[in-house]
């Protein structure tokens, strides 16, 4: 059986102001930055900081790498307000029918430690459905022992918190870890910038940044996927030439921006004259036969662009948080 494909995530977050005014029972006349300016003021008098609690945080932009036999996908669901309503809802529930159709391996950077417990309250705030998701083995007996809610369970790679060995303390930010790594990093702004972008109208800046951290969590994972043998170094340097050609047949400024801010690696000029990572390459042999590549076989070098599709009803498209990814 071929290894599923892997979706990678992250998603962007501002406060929930309407949450905030059932539970804060705000004079309707507030607008939402007065409200917002209220709990602020509020948790500064208890002696807090400004971030939310997950509960109170409404996923504005899923962004997602998308890797499988078909070649390298970058989507993104965004809450566009239709009529001046939050689709957030019909956005989660879009990122939960990918999981149910696919049953992808999913990849975040500190995704257990915010993305994931966001998107369940939220789900659970809108009435979201996600059978496959929330199988721990009762329906399919593959995931009694690994599914996408054990913290120890690998169909959910929380990158930061393996690589720290479930240690706060040792958890490395994204945006050092990418650069130190040879990848860009981080672009255009931070996850403390997003709210005021958003109350701006910049709600497309906000999701180019989205997914130029989902992008540089799948650059990780590749890395990870060397280190622990599922690729070797030829492989690995193949995959890096296809992520390159993926991302520039994508007509966007911040693709354009990230590649240039990425210096070619020797090494990766040399991989691609090589035979195709997924054309039967020759037996290499510290290789084990036996493996199977990370991928099936064959992969067009196809990118699907991000599309958004807003209708009267329904809103269409195709993952910061907290100051771990600063």
């Amino acid at each position: 059986m071929p290894p599923p494909p892997v979706l990678v995530f992250d998603i962007e977050s501002i406060p929930d102001t309407a949450g905030l005014r059932i539970l804060r029972g705000h004079d309707a006349a507030l607008d939402d930055r007065a409200v917002y300016d209220a709990e602020i003021a509020r948790r500064q008098e208890q002696g807090k900081n400004d971030f939310m609690p997950l509960h109170l945080q409404r996923v504005l932009v899923i962004s997602c790498v998308f890797r499988s036999a078909d070649g390298l996908h970058v989507r993104s669901l965004v809450d566009r307000e239709t009529d001046g309503r939050s689709q957030e809802g019909r956005l989660i529930q879009r990122f939960f029918q990918m999981i149910e159709r696919h049953v992808p391996q999913l990849v975040s950077w500190n995704g257990g430690g915010f993305d994931l417990p966001v998107l369940h309250y939220r789900a659970l705030r809108h009435g979201v459905v996600a059978p496959k998701y929330w199988d721990m083995g009762e329906d399919d007996r593959d995931f009694r022992y690994n599914h996408y809610i054990g913290r120890y369970h690998l169909r959910h790679l929380d990158l930061m918190d393996l690589l720290s060995m479930y240690q706060p303390r040792a958890s490395a930010p994204l945006d050092a870890l990418a650069k130190l790594c040879g990848f860009p990093g981080k672009l255009g702004m931070d996850g403390s910038q997003v709210y005021g972008a958003y109350l701006e109208g910049r709600t497309d800046e906000i999701r180019r940044y989205c997914e130029t951290d989902a992008m540089n969590t799948y650059l990780l994972y590749c890395r990870f996927q060397m280190m622990r043998g599922g690729f070797t170094e030829a492989e690995y340097a193949r995959e890096i030439v296809h992520v390159r050609a993926s991302l520039a047949a994508i007509d966007e400024p911040h693709w354009r921006e990230y590649l240039s801010a990425w210096p070619i690696d020797p090494a990766e000029a040399a991989s691609a004259a090589q035979p195709p990572l997924f054309a039967e390459p020759p037996a290499d042999p510290s290789r084990d036969p036996t493996a199977e590549p990370l991928f099936a076989a064959p992969v067009a070098a196809v990118v699907e662009t991000t599309v958004e599709k807003t209708v009267q009803t329904t809103t269409e498209v195709y993952i910061d948080s907290s100051s771990i990814r600063s």
